[in-house]
């Protein structure tokens, strides 16, 4: 069980515009100014050669985008990208985890209840599975 696990929420306009905001900054921080930084260091570079053109921001930008090809094609450790659905808990995982529940909430209420009303759904699940298993052996009789 992931124990960081955060959830994003976007809420209304002022979420829409904060979204945006973070995104374009970290487009700018990531993207923009060390394309900014890479054309100028290759015109200060071309400066002394006139064999080399000046580039423009765009230039900049791929060369900055080759920069960070070339060093995650190049560096020792490999780089992994896994996805996949996540997985939901068994019913073992899930009484344990409510068990460790039960013992750091003694004294709330309201969580107390939230775990009876859980308890009471697990053995009526269980309880449901039996009634099935009986009637699928009554109906084999």
């Amino acid at each position: 069980m992931k124990k960081n696990f955060n959830v994003i929420q976007i809420n209304g306009i002022r979420g829409l515009i904060m979204a945006g905001f973070v995104v374009t900054c970290l487009a700018a921080g990531f993207g923009a100014f060390p394309g900014w930084v890479c054309m100028h260091l290759w015109n200060f570079g071309a400066s002394f050669t006139e064999s080399l053109p000046s580039i423009g921001l765009v230039q900049g930008l791929l060369l900055w985008g080759i920069m960070v090809a070339a060093y995650f094609t190049f560096r020792k450790q490999k780089l992994v990208v896994c996805m996949k659905a996540p997985q939901g808990l068994s019913d073992e995982e899930l009484k344990t985890v409510f068990a460790d529940i039960k013992k750091q909430a003694q004294d709330d209420t309201i969580l107390q209840a939230m775990i009876k009303a859980r308890e009471a759904e697990l053995k009526l699940k269980d309880e449901q599975k039996d009634i099935a298993k009986d009637e699928v052996k009554s109906n084999r009789n």
